[in-house]
């Protein structure tokens, strides 16, 4: 059952409120998409979540939330997040805007939602040489294929 609820986001001077409605079963996809490109930067730049909380001056936990999207983010924080990340702003959320793209993006933060995922594309990427990275591919296929049932 989806339990919707209306939230006031801005009040005007003269009192109306512009609402947003927010879904109760679970992150908001932008939360979610945002918190993953939070993750990746990190995870490029060698970064510990500790360290990360330091530098903006939350708990490493608090940075665990936001990465999953359980815990949205300030626009104030986002920018500390930025700046400790050695990034723009544009950088962490270029693309997520747009509404055509969300599909894509679920997908994507579904397959990178995956245990070890991230870490195999950043070893993917370390691989030098079209040949070498077909064959990881076509490995990593034949891999994924052995819990299959064998064809008649």
């Amino acid at each position: 059952m989806t339990i919707w609820m209306v939230r006031p986001i801005y009040a005007a001077p003269g009192g109306d409120e512009l609402a947003i409605i927010a879904n109760s079963d679970g992150p908001h996809r932008l939360d979610v998409a945002i918190g993953q490109r939070i993750r990746e930067r990190r995870r490029a730049v060698g970064m510990s979540q500790q360290t990360l909380a330091e530098r903006v001056g939350v708990t490493f936990q608090q940075v665990q939330k936001y990465e999953r999207g359980s815990n949205r983010i300030s626009f104030s924080r986002l920018i500390e997040i930025a700046d400790a990340l050695s990034c723009r702003l544009n950088d962490l959320a270029d693309g997520l805007d747009s509404k055509h793209a969300s599909d894509e993006l679920r997908h994507l933060n579904a397959l990178l939602a995956e245990d070890g995922a991230l870490e195999i594309l950043e070893a993917y990427r370390r691989v030098r040489g079209k040949p070498l990275r077909r064959a990881l591919l076509a490995h990593t296929r034949a891999l994924g294929d052995l819990d299959k049932p064998p064809k008649p």
